[in-house]
């Protein structure tokens, strides 16, 4: 489809192909391969001198729609469906870099991706420096010679800190690197990092992309020349391949993105603001918000706040459990972009593998909690917090 169609259009139209049957809704291809008509035609598709399907671990019609249509979303060239928001990571990672190449993270990022980069990574020759998201002078300082990319999530998980995106595209081109943006976060309907210019755009396709919290999903989009040869070719040869049901999933998840995007940050700023007033919180996250650092910042790169509010609950952790033990509606997950709304404890779930020095520098206390708004009454949200806190 043309660029012509706005959001809303896009997020339903986009991408779609019919078979000869002429079905409405997007066929769901449960297939591994596919026939060919000849052996003249098999070589083709194999050479890539002819498209086509051939096998589902890299080439499926239902994956294809949901490739495209995110990349309409986000005005990618190209977009790579992955297994999982880590295996879009990885196989970015994977195909762009190589041993010796040198990686720049921003400290709030999400505590398996810290593992990924000091770990996993580590082991096939990657170097990481980690940096504050939000010092633009400390991303400059750690740039090396042989710096490739510059990794960040904007928002922050759990933090929701605003990290200027312009500002790093010009850190990355003064440095030959490439600038990954997570917009996990945000989605396309918030904020598209593409247009305020980075390389690449990450997604955990399991938020809110789909929304309902059914299936596991990721992308890696960004421009053709970037993304086909080295992220795609990774993935035909390694396979952490996005499943055809899962792709029909959040396809469906999609058309519903903005509507519930903007229902959950309207909700979650009327939650953040009432969660400011209350005494046994210490603080409250959430970009929305005029106190936030960043708001200027975030209202200048994102259409709203989002749907995810973090705050420190006074007394450390003991208090922070008491206030999750006592939810009786809002789920204990450490999931989010879920309808439901789920509340972690980021200390000891989502980050608890990193080391507790790595904690504090990402500025994750044992008092802080992250909820994630889902699309229930709001009042109903306030009293479930409301009795943790008295107790």
């Amino acid at each position: 489809m043309t660029d012509k169609y706005q959001l809303d259009t896009l997020a339903v139209r986009a991408g779609i192909e019919r078979s000869q049957f002429g079905e409405h809704s997007e066929a769901l291809y449960l297939t591994s391969s596919f026939v060919f008509k000849s052996a003249a035609q098999a070589a083709e598709r194999f050479a890539e001198r002819e498209q086509g399907p051939i096998y589902s671990r890299f080439t499926n019609p239902t994956v294809k729609v949901f490739e495209e249509r995110l990349a309409a979303l986000e005005g990618a060239e190209c977009c790579v469906a992955t297994a999982s928001g880590m295996s879009a990571i990885l196989a970015m990672t994977m195909g762009l870099l190589k041993a010796g190449d040198h990686v720049i993270v921003s400290h709030s990022v999400f505590g398996a991706t810290v593992q990924l980069f000091t770990t996993i990574l580590k082991r096939f020759g990657l170097d990481s420096t980690f940096v504050p998201a939000t010092d633009v002078a400390a991303w400059q300082k750690a740039v090396e010679p042989n710096t490739r990319l510059l990794f960040l999530e904007t928002p922050s998980n759990p933090l929701t800190e605003i990290s200027d995106i312009p500002a790093l595209v010009e850190v990355a081109r003064k440095a030959g690197a490439l600038l990954a943006v997570d917009n996990c976060f945000c989605t396309p309907a918030l904020q598209q990092p593409l247009a305020l210019g980075a390389d690449i755009v990450i997604h955990s396709a399991t938020k809110y992309l789909d929304g309902q919290g059914r299936v596991l999903g990721g992308a890696v989009l960004g421009k053709r020349d970037v993304i086909y040869q080295g992220v795609f070719g990774f993935l035909r040869t390694a396979g952490p391949t996005l499943s055809p049901f899962n792709a029909w999933v959040i396809l469906k998840g999609l058309e519903t993105l903005r509507i519930r995007l903007e229902a959950q940050s309207a909700s979650a700023l009327e939650l953040a603001r009432w969660l400011e007033r209350q005494p046994r919180i210490a603080r409250v996250f959430y970009p929305g918000l005029p106190s936030h650092p960043q708001h200027v910042l975030a209202m200048k790169q994102q259409k709203s706040g989002g749907g995810i509010v973090s705050f420190e609950v006074k007394g450390g952790k003991d208090a922070a459990w008491k206030v999750v033990d006592n939810t009786r509606l809002i789920s204990i997950t450490a999931n989010l972009g879920d309808t439901k709304t789920t509340i972690t404890h980021p200390a000891s779930t989502t980050h608890g593998r990193i080391t507790q020095e790595a904690r504090a520098a990402a500025g994750i206390s044992d008092g802080l909690l992250r909820v994630a708004v889902g699309l229930e009454a709001l009042d109903d949200l306030k009293a479930d917090l409301a009795r943790g806190l008295k107790a």
